[in-house]
């Protein structure tokens, strides 16, 4: 059976007109939602900093090898090395490691499918798309349902019977402090954990099935590694080691909590090795700042989509003759961006004002005092009209 398969859909000029008049009404709701989202951006963006802002000043550095209870319910850092007297194991496999958590990584050998459409606008308004769905081979680390291929026929997958899947401490450590789950879970730095020749018993003793070796320092659940059948899975693993890591928390107790701070926020940060609070703070309002910007401009650019999609019937309209259709988009794209550009910008103003009105007035009032001087230096700058000769 061919591994590519093509399907050729037609609509017509009406059709695609009432589809339009739909995306208008899904356009409004989506310029609608960008409006909320980037208003709302601005607003997290300043509570979030002064969050940062009101931990870094409260912040207290503490030892990890006593705790002091005059500390308790402020906001503490310390640095220290994990310990653990557990040993984390996959049952599935029998592979055992020490560290904060296991991480079993699956993949199996399965159809994928690929579509690619090409679409053409017909004379009288009508439109031609061109689906070619490609079927191919491959490794993959999540099921492809195959029941769901526009041809399913000689494409069959089977259930993907191994996932991923994370082994990790109930509790572990850092010198006098308790680290529970919600502490260990912040904690990162995975890396390869190589399954040797010296578990391949264990592994398969621990399995049971009889198609199973290590290859490339990985389980491989199969008859030959070399040609890989459909349903054929690997097994790989990662590690999260134990070490040094950096805490800023509540003290509560003998371990760590949420911080409620006023500004609105809570604070709780885990970095891995020892750093010192002033970094992790930075580090924290780098990554507030970047997600700011992220999705303001995620904001801005579905604005564009979702005016595009209000006026979409203006392209349908004039796709009566493709030539002007495509004119007509060109034009309407152009407006689409103009407008999400302009709607945009005014309403992350109209939040500056709202969530900054002291900073948003005094960015106003540098804006107008250089506009005036620049206006003044050019009067200055500019040739004097000459005085009359006298008579």
């Amino acid at each position: 059976m061919s591994d590519t398969f093509t399907v050729t859909t037609r609509r017509g000029w009406f059709s695609r007109i009432a589809g339009s008049f739909v995306g208008v009404i899904i356009g409004f709701l989506l310029v609608l939602a960008m409006i909320v989202l980037l208003f709302w951006n601005e607003g997290r963006a300043v509570q979030t900093a002064r969050s940062l802002a009101e931990g870094a000043g409260a912040v207290v550095d503490v030892s990890s090898d006593a705790i002091d209870p005059a500390n308790e319910g402020r906001l503490v850092h310390t640095s220290g090395t994990v310990t653990t007297t557990e040993t984390l194991a996959d049952p599935d496999f029998g592979i055992t490691a020490t560290g904060v958590s296991l991480i079993r990584r699956a993949e199996m050998f399965q159809w994928k499918e690929e579509s690619r459409s090409e679409t053409r606008k017909t004379l009288g308004g009508g439109e031609e798309t061109v689906t070619t769905y490609t079927y191919s081979r491959g490794w993959a680390d999540s099921p492809q349902d195959s029941a769901n291929f526009k041809q399913p026929q000689g494409h069959q997958n089977p259930e993907m019977r191994w996932r991923d899947k994370t082994f990790a401490l109930s509790q572990a450590q850092m010198g006098a402090w308790r680290l529970d789950g919600q502490t260990l879970s912040r904690i990162g730095g995975e890396e390869a954990l190589p399954v040797t020749a010296a578990d391949a018993q264990k592994v398969k003793g621990t399995y049971g099935g009889a198609d199973v070796q290590i290859v490339q320092s990985r389980i491989y659940l199969g008859k030959d590694p070399n040609a890989p059948q459909i349903g054929d899975q690997r097994i790989s693993y990662e590690l999260v080691p134990l070490g040094p890591i950096s805490v800023i928390a509540r003290q509560q107790g003998d371990g760590f909590a949420h911080y409620q701070t006023q500004a609105g926020d809570s604070l709780f940060m885990v970095d891995r090795g020892t750093v010192a609070a002033k970094q992790m703070f930075d580090e924290a309002v780098a990554e507030n700042t970047f997600i700011t910007w992220l999705l303001r401009g995620v904001g801005l650019l579905l604005l564009a989509v979702g005016f595009g999609l209000v006026m979409g019937p203006i392209g349908v309209i004039f796709d009566v003759i493709p030539f002007l259709g495509s004119l007509a988009r060109l034009g309407t794209g152009l407006v689409a961006f103009v407008l999400a550009i302009a709607v945009g910008t005014v309403v992350i103003a109209f939040a500056w004002f709202w969530y900054r009105p002291l900073l948003a007035l005094g960015i106003l009032v540098v804006g107008a005092l250089i506009s005036w001087l620049l206006v003044r230096y050019g009067k200055s700058r500019a040739p004097q009209p000459a005085a009359p000769t006298p008579a």
